[in-house]
């Protein structure tokens, strides 16, 4: 009795045999689109090959972005020429500046991509240095409530500094250890908290009456959280923060011809 072969799907292609076949990488930008959104149905640390053509799938997923953004931009559009007035940014009233430019391009995706994407690793060192971070994020603003003036700053500075030292050193040190069986069973309700906290965060950014208008105005936030995971599983922590740069680097120059188009 003859039997055909069973083939996979085109997502769940490997290369090797036995226990050193591994994933292989998307071939093309629909595939990798296909498996950005069976990534999101079922977050999973596991991954799918990505990891050895890096910048081809950090360039796949940055120009699902684009489209997205497109697509968030003109139904903004719509909506404005409907009549509907939309919260302003905290960005409208500032103004373009060096300093600026450096602190959303580079700053903010650093920093943002260490605490809401640097734990999803999963292994004990990065959650251990979060913990540290955390930590002495709270005792900085206790610090900063009990003092004034220069004492204040230095004492905030301080505490950051020596935070910064010492997660550094306990995410190094652990950095072989495995990934931690609890945190693998839970995984994609920390991806998806990881990607809510980070949108929510962004509510700051809007001059709203009351938080909630500006809720639908943080999908964006939402989009590129998932999408910043999805490259942190399959690539790594600076595939996350170099797409959160292009990311961001878009948006500002998009609001500078806006304002500009708006000031002419």
């Amino acid at each position: 009795m003859t039997t055909r072969p069973i083939t996979k799907p085109e997502s769940d292609s490997t290369i090797g045999d036995g226990d050193l076949a591994m994933p292989a990488p998307a071939t093309s930008m629909a595939q990798e689109w296909r498996r950005f959104g069976n990534f999101l149905k079922a977050p999973t640390l596991d991954p799918n090959g990505s990891f050895r053509s890096p910048l081809v799938t950090l360039g796949r997923v940055y120009a699902l972005d684009l489209v997205i953004m497109l697509g968030l931009l003109t139904l903004a559009a719509v909506v404005m020429a409907a009549g509907i007035e939309l919260p302003r940014t905290a960005i409208a009233d500032m103004q373009i500046t060096p300093m600026l430019i450096a602190l959303v391009i580079i700053g903010a995706p650093v920093m943002e991509e260490l605490i809401f994407r640097g734990w999803l690793s999963g292994r004990p060192g990065w959650l251990a240095a979060i913990i540290i971070f955390g930590a002495a994020g709270l005792g900085a603003a206790f610090w900063a409530a009990g003092h004034t003036g220069e004492a204040a700053q230095a004492g905030t500075a301080g505490i950051i500094i020596l935070a910064l030292l010492a997660s550094g050193i306990v995410a190094i040190t652990l950095r072989n250890r495995p990934v931690m069986a609890w945190f693998r069973a839970i995984f994609p309700l920390m991806f998806w908290l990881s990607a809510l906290g980070f949108a929510l965060v962004h509510l700051a950014n809007f001059d709203a009456t009351v938080w909630y208008a500006a809720l639908p105005l943080v999908l964006p936030q939402l989009i590129l959280g998932s999408m910043a995971g999805y490259v942190r599983v399959q690539v790594g922590l600076w595939a996350a923060m170099a797409l959160h740069a292009a990311h961001n680097a878009t948006a500002l120059a998009i609001a500078t011809l806006a304002m500009e188009m708006g000031a002419g």
